[in-house]
Order: structure tokens, then sequence, then C-alpha cells
């Protein structure tokens, strides 16, 4: 999916690591958590709208950032949802959760503050990790919290 197909909400809270076969992966810029946002490539509102061959590739994909998350992150708890009750576009979030973060038990909408930007070191780093791990086709990303890498 082009970058301008990307709702510009998502565009402007998070970073743009690339693409999978059927989602674009993009990353909050609240360094807080590991939260991930994936972009199906699709016009339908709902995971649950699509085709079957379609929303398992979509999950499978999500499927593949959790292990990330868990894997290599160290995280033992996940939280995967997709609402769009305000950017409409279809998008699903993907968030390691922790005793210690800053907003637990509560769910992060609403209550994760304003937070560390990621250094754009670690935001190679980690997109590296996902081409290896997930084949990620990365994009080119601009530093730290600073533009719409």
């Amino acid at each position: 999916m082009q970058q301008e197909q990307i709702h510009s909400q998502l565009l402007a809270d998070c970073h743009h690591l690339g693409q999978l076969a059927a989602c674009d992966v993009l990353l909050n810029r609240n360094a807080a958590l590991p939260w991930f946002i994936l972009v199906p490539d699709t016009r339908l509102p709902d995971v649950l709208d699509l085709p079957d061959e379609h929303r398992q590739a979509v999950v499978e994909e999500c499927a593949v950032i959790s292990a990330f998350i868990k894997q290599v992150l160290g995280f033992d708890k996940v939280n995967f949802a997709g609402l769009g009750n305000v950017v409409p576009q279809m998008h699903l979030h993907i968030i390691g959760r922790s005793s210690s973060d800053p907003c637990w038990p509560q769910p992060v909408w609403g209550n994760l503050t304003g937070g560390e930007a990621y250094a754009l070191e670690q935001l190679r780093e980690w997109q590296q990790s996902l081409v290896k791990m997930a084949g990620l086709t990365p994009v080119a990303l601009s530093g730290g919290d600073s533009g719409n890498g």
C-alpha cells in the first residue's frame, strides 16, 4: 500500500516501518510501549468483513508481530484489537504489555500519557529484525519522533 493511502491520523501518530504481504506495519511514536498497528490493504472497514483467505493472511501477519513482541522484545502479554471508531480505515493494534508499563492494567486508549520517542537507531533495529523474522519490505525511516517515518 502506498503511504498516501494510509490514513493521515495513523501517519501522524506512527512510524511507517514497511509492508508485509497483506498489511503495512506501523509503530506508534510513543515508546512507552511497543504498540504496532497493521493496516490491511483493503477498503473494507472491519477485519471480519474480509474474504476468508485475506482475513487469514491478515491474522497471520498479526500473529507474526505478536511473536516478535514476545520472542524478540520479551513481553509476556499482547493486547490485540481492531476498533476503528476514530480512524475509519481498517487497522489492527498489537501492543506489548507488562505489569510495569505506565497504564497497566488499564487499556492503553485514554490512559497512555506522553512518553519518550524512539531513537532512529531503535527504529532501524526493529525494522531489520522484522525484515528477518517476518519478511518485512522496509521503507525509509526518518529520525526519531519527527516526520512521518
